[in-house]
């Protein structure tokens, strides 16, 4: 394997972990927080910080991009002893929220954490991520119409 092929495939698992973290209930951070034996000495470098972002649309999908409004954002960034540095952000206010997954964003780029926190955090996140996709599936194909042409006859 390539370095540049060991680059992408670390990038595309980190793109994993920061949409997890992202996702992740401050429920779910608090217990993984508990979980670890020994925790870390985090050092802050940005944050965490509450902010807007301007979300934007297309219509249909494929139409000119509009200004749909804005959302409230917080990110955080931390550093560890180690030198390691996370990054966070989510939707809404929680900065504690943020702070977590800052934290455990670092932790993941770790080789000796990034079992527990994969075992700990990202796995329970992902089985109710997609366990919740499937039940707004089934839900809405519930309610899926299907329409039929009648062809009439030659007259």
């Amino acid at each position: 394997m390539t370095l540049a092929e060991k680059n992408e495939t670390a990038a595309g698992g980190r793109k994993r972990v920061v949409d997890l973290l992202a996702r992740a209930e401050r429920q779910e951070l608090l217990a993984a927080w508990d979980k670890l034996a020994e925790k870390p000495a985090v050092q802050p470098v940005r944050g965490p910080e509450t902010g807007l972002v301007m979300v934007r649309g297309r219509m249909g999908g494929g139409g000119a991009p509009f200004n749909l409004g804005e959302v409230t954002v917080t990110r955080a960034t931390v550093r560890l002893a180690s030198g390691t540095v996370g990054h966070a952000q989510a939707l809404g206010t929680d900065r504690e929220k943020a702070r977590l997954s800052a934290i455990f964003d670092a932790l993941w780029q770790e080789p000796v954490t990034q079992p527990l926190v994969e075992q700990a955090l990202l796995q329970p996140i992902a089985s109710r991520v997609a366990d919740a996709d499937r039940r707004k599936a089934d839900e809405t194909a519930a309610t899926r119409v299907d329409f039929f042409t009648m062809v009439r006859g030659d007259d």
